[in-house]
């Protein structure tokens, strides 16, 4: 069963953070304890709730730790250190659905968000409310809406709750619902911290997401984080690990992109210190995905033009060419607008200056092979009597070729020729 309060009787904070603040306690049910419940199962029943519940939630919220504790310490109350709340709203769940219908998709169950006042402290870096909530007993493992504190701790970057936790117990390597460790998630100013602590409590530095199969330093490199993949790689990461679609962290920091012209300049300095520092490492420069795109390719179309020479200067082809038949030089030519700003011309130069050809016949399609051989052999060489009789007669005609080349007397083969019907040889 839940509890909850109208938004006029959450008092505290502004009704702007109203879904912050408003919560519905999850009563333990009868059966089982909270941490078998599992989101979206059973009906969904409430009443309003008033007096110690909604005065725990905000004392959680606003890190009165004296208020906790008098809270927890009266046994009147039923509340625990561990009481599960849902901080969904059902009026925006309830437009969800409506939305939904609207494209002909059905969703039956209701969208629960559930938090324990650990994970609310954990995110909020309440470290006191934190350790009281602990030594009351409160399991720092338990993950209600598939979070445990730990990954909210390491999401906001509060290392010193993190410390707390790990010293708690806390497994560094549980994935959260999406399967990200704890290494994965961690962000905010705090970062070196928590990675830090992690690592020294045994998380495992190139540990893996579930679905995307990626290590910290893909992390690390696809956020353009230069000591944060100098850290993981001091610790013993591996500068080649593959994820699900063959990306290595080079790949990755090679496709860093600029968010507005205005910071292009930076956003290709911290690529650069990247995949310095990944290459010195041990880093296979010219690594494909299952794409066959190399870095080369992913820092032309990307316009970052030092990283470009760097890897030129590894000893990479500026002729490689990917899956689709583009080579460095088309992906340079071929950039988002935003490459724009990074002067892509001087990339375009490296690479000529690197051996990069303008027009290689392998990279046409093999379907025409005739025609494009044909096309090449003309090169620097007169047109046949043929095409310039063509030309003539069309020329001649011109205004009433529809009506009167079916009338001339000529083979089938020769007036298809004169009604430029397709054919893949050039004469």
């Amino acid at each position: 069963m839940l509890m909850s309060w109208s938004p006029e009787e959450c008092q505290g904070e502004p009704q702007g953070d109203r879904h912050t603040l408003c919560a519905r306690l999850v009563e333990k049910p009868d059966r089982g304890s909270e941490e078998h419940h599992e989101p979206g199962l059973g009906p969904i029943i409430t009443r309003t709730a008033s007096g110690p519940a909604l005065a725990f939630w905000q004392a959680v919220l606003a890190g009165d730790v004296g208020s906790v504790s008098q809270i927890l310490a009266d046994s009147s109350t039923g509340l625990a250190p561990d009481s599960i709340f849902d901080t969904s709203d059902p009026e925006r769940w309830r437009d969800f659905r409506f939305n939904i219908r609207a494209l002909r998709l059905w969703s039956l169950t209701y969208e629960e968000e559930l938090t324990t006042p650990l994970h609310v402290a954990a995110s909020r870096g309440h470290t006191e409310v934190l350790q009281l909530l602990l030594r009351r007993g409160a399991k720092p493992d338990s993950a209600p809406g598939g979070r445990t504190a730990l990954h909210e701790a390491c999401a906001a970057g509060h290392s010193a709750c993190v410390h707390v936790l790990l010293v708690a117990g806390a497994d560094p390597n549980t994935p959260d619902q999406d399967g990200k460790r704890p290494l994965h998630l961690c962000r905010g100013p705090g970062v070196l911290e928590c990675v830090e602590l992690l690592l020294k409590f045994g998380a495992h530095v190139d540990g893996r997401s579930e679905d995307e199969e990626e290590t910290p330093l893909h992390t690390a490199a696809r956020l353009g984080h230069v000591e944060l993949a100098d850290l993981l790689l001091r610790w013993g990461a591996c500068p080649d690990a593959r994820n699900a679609e063959g990306w290595t962290p080079l790949l990755a920091a090679c496709d860093v992109r600029c968010q507005s012209p205005t910071d292009a300049a930076a956003t290709t300095g911290r690529c650069f210190q990247l995949c310095s520092l990944l290459l010195s490492a041990g880093a296979d420069a010219d690594a494909a995905d299952q794409d066959k795109q190399r870095p080369l390719h992913l820092a032309c179309r990307r316009g970052h033009s030092a990283v470009v020479e760097l890897l030129l200067s590894c000893g990479v082809s500026a002729n490689a060419m990917d899956y689709g038949g583009h080579t460095p030089l088309h992906c340079a030519l071929q950039g988002p607008a935003t490459a724009l700003a990074r002067s892509p011309e001087h990339t375009v130069r490296v690479l000529l200056n690197h051996g990069a050809v303008r027009v290689w016949p392998g990279a046409l399609p093999k379907k025409h092979q005739r025609f494009y051989s044909s096309l090449f052999a003309l090169v620097r060489q007169p047109r046949s009597l043929q095409h310039l009789s063509r030309c003539a007669l069309r020329c001649h005609l011109e205004g009433v070729l529809p009506h009167a080349l079916p009338r001339l007397p000529l083979p089938s083969s020769l007036l298809r020729y004169l009604q430029l019907d397709f054919e893949d040889v050039l004469y």
